[in-house]
């Protein structure tokens, strides 16, 4: 397949998030687009993301006063203009040649948080000197600690704000969309910010093996006690991604960590897992207000935004549109996945008679009993 070069400016009939993922399709290589667009197994999880948003009805409320309406949210001692983040994916100049640093500047025009991934593909001070908006660093725990030592005082120095601990992959998710693709990374794309860091070797099971996963890498995947040499070793906050069960949320509160994310990983590890949205209120309800939700998995519409917030979460998180926007228009077109994104929130909010994020609350939500 001839694979076109990304836009200089949007098209016209660009209206939603939906449009991006098209014009990404005709620009991403099958490898690509198997990495950013698959999920784990039958991707069951990747779908029952959208499907759950789509079963909340919102209940329309009218001539309610919409003086003073405004998106804004304090997270962490920052104020953002809107509650929409973009979420840690790896490896973005498989998507655009100028990759996180395009990125950046695309969330800078609006005023959108990031939160760079540890495996992306170019130094975390490049984009932190593109950056106009506020940066945080998704971390996966190694093995090799001295190494994540120094990576931490790096992220620090450079400016980045918090540290998003991800807890949900102690192994890679059997994404076989990947593997029917025959996935391999391009040549020259890699994780620039772990090199040199000392890894486990790969895992080759034999037949008669006694395990095919439990083993080495296993027990050398990070625990509670983890989050405790986590922030024994850097004064930012730490933000724990991956929560999907109420207990979960109780014991990163007793970890003293600084925020959750709500999060299934884009269906990308554990398939048939449920929606985040299906779990968010549960967590929402345990947390009880004492740190600040986020959400990811499914984010698709303004009306998803408004959902989540009125069942708990604080901001929202977004993976795969922004991609499809990089692909597609670079910098300008994550740009205008967030403007698109951003119109629409503030359109259902006048629609449900909601002039600001915190008067949100289930009752937004149709009741059809």
């Amino acid at each position: 397949m001839s694979l076109l070069p990304p836009l200089t400016q949007i098209p016209p009939e660009v209206a939603s998030l939906e449009d991006y993922e098209r014009l990404a399709r005709e620009r991403l290589t099958d490898h690509a687009w198997a990495y950013y667009y698959g999920g784990a197994g039958d991707e069951i999880t990747v779908r029952r993301n959208r499907e759950a948003f789509a079963e909340l009805a919102l209940a329309p409320r009218v001539l309610a006063s919409m003086t003073g309406g405004h998106t804004r949210v304090n997270l962490l001692g920052h104020e953002y203009d809107h509650p929409i983040l973009l979420a840690p994916i790896a490896y973005h100049r498989m998507a655009h040649p100028e990759g996180e640093v395009a990125t950046a500047l695309g969330a800078s025009a609006l005023k959108a948080g990031m939160i760079l991934s540890t495996h992306a593909s170019m130094l975390l001070e490049q984009v932190a000197a593109a950056a106009q908006a506020p940066l945080w660093y998704q971390l996966y725990l190694q093995p090799d600690r001295g190494f994540i030592r120094e990576l931490l005082q790096r992220v620090a120095a450079a400016g980045y704000r918090a540290i998003v601990l991800t807890v949900d992959a102690p192994l890679k998710g059997l994404r076989n969309r990947e593997h029917h693709a025959l996935f391999k990374l391009p040549p020259g794309i890699e994780a620039v910010n772990l090199k040199g860091m000392e890894s486990l070797p790969p895992v080759y099971a034999r037949p008669g093996d006694p395990s095919i996963y439990f083993g080495p890498h296993l027990d050398a995947a990070p625990t509670w006690k983890d989050i405790t040499w986590l922030q024994e070793n850097t004064h930012l906050p730490i933000i724990v991604k991956g929560i999907m069960h109420p207990d979960d949320a109780t014991l990163a509160l007793q970890h003293q960590v600084a925020g959750l994310v709500v999060s299934n990983h884009g269906g990308r590890t554990l398939d048939t897992a449920p929606a985040t949205i299906e779990v968010l209120p549960a967590i929402a309800d345990r947390v009880a207000g004492q740190v600040p939700i986020l959400l990811d998995g499914g984010i698709r519409r303004g009306t998803d935004i408004l959902k989540a917030i009125a069942l708990g979460a604080k901001a929202v998180l977004i993976g795969r549109p922004y991609i499809y926007g990089l692909a597609a228009a670079g910098a300008v077109g994550v740009a205008h996945v967030l403007n698109i994104l951003r119109a629409e929130l503030e359109m259902a909010m006048a629609f449900t008679g909601r002039a600001t994020l915190d008067q949100m609350d289930a009752s937004i939500l149709w009741d059809w009993e």
